[in-house]
C-alpha cells in the first residue's frame, strides 16, 4: 500500500463525558477536562493497553477532583462501552474507519494526529498524547 492509499484520521471531535453527566448538579462541568482528555486517547486509538493506561487516567483524574467512586464508575463504563469492535462515535480508535481493532499507530499516523490535535487546540499542545505510540 502506498502513502498516498494509507487512511488518514478524521479531525479531533469530543462530546464530553459521552452518555455520562460532565460534573454535578453542584458544578456541572466538574470532570470535562477528564473526559476531554479521555476524548482525545480515544480518538487516536493504539493498543489495548494504552486504552488501559487511558481509562486508569480518567479514573485517576475525576478522583483528584474529589470523586473517587465516580472516577471507578466512569472507568467500568468506559472498559465496557469504549471496546473498539462496535461502530459507536465513542469507542477506542474512533477518529479511524470502523473497524481499526487495538493496533499501535506508526509514526506517520500519530504526526498526522499529532497536526489535527494541534490545529484543534489553537496551536498548542501542552503533551503529546499516549506518549510512545508508533514507537518500537
Amino acid at each position: 500500500m502506498s502513502s498516498d492509499d494509507m487512511e488518514n484520521i478524521a479531525p479531533f471531535t469530543s462530546d464530553g463525558c459521552s452518555a455520562f453527566p460532565d460534573g454535578t448538579f453542584e458544578q456541572q462541568d466538574l470532570w470535562l477536562s477528564c473526559c476531554h482528555a479521555h476524548d482525545v486517547a480515544y480518538w487516536m486509538g493504539g493498543t489495548y493497553e494504552q486504552r488501559e493506561q487511558a481509562d486508569e487516567e480518567l479514573r485517576a483524574c475525576v478522583a483528584d477532583l474529589g470523586e473517587p467512586a465516580i472516577g471507578l464508575l466512569m472507568q467500568a463504563g468506559v472498559r465496557v462501552g469504549g471496546t473498539p469492535f462496535a461502530p459507536t462515535t465513542f469507542r477506542w480508535g474512533y477518529g479511524w474507519s470502523f473497524p481499526r481493532g487495538y493496533k499501535p499507530l506508526t509514526d506517520r499516523e500519530r504526526l498526522q494526529a499529532e497536526k489535527l490535535l494541534k490545529d484543534y487546540l489553537g496551536g498548542v499542545v501542552e503533551k503529546p498524547p499516549l506518549e510512545g505510540v508508533g514507537e518500537g
